[in-house]
């Protein structure tokens, strides 16, 4: 994952511990094309809601 993070500081660390978060979700779930999972979720702003159970 490429976000625009500062690379200073703890930026580059919460970055990636989340982007980690996002991976485990998506394989906790079952997805095995990280890719394609991200992408359907991106689609739709409810999609990671409903993914982590908050909708």
């Amino acid at each position: 994952m490429t976000h625009d993070e500062d690379r200073t500081g703890t930026g580059p660390g919460v970055m990636a511990a989340l982007g980690n978060a996002a991976i485990g979700a998506l394989c906790t779930a079952g997805m095995t094309n990280i890719a394609a999972a991200t992408r359907h979720r991106a689609r739709d702003s409810r999609r990671p809601l409903a993914l982590l159970g908050i909708v």
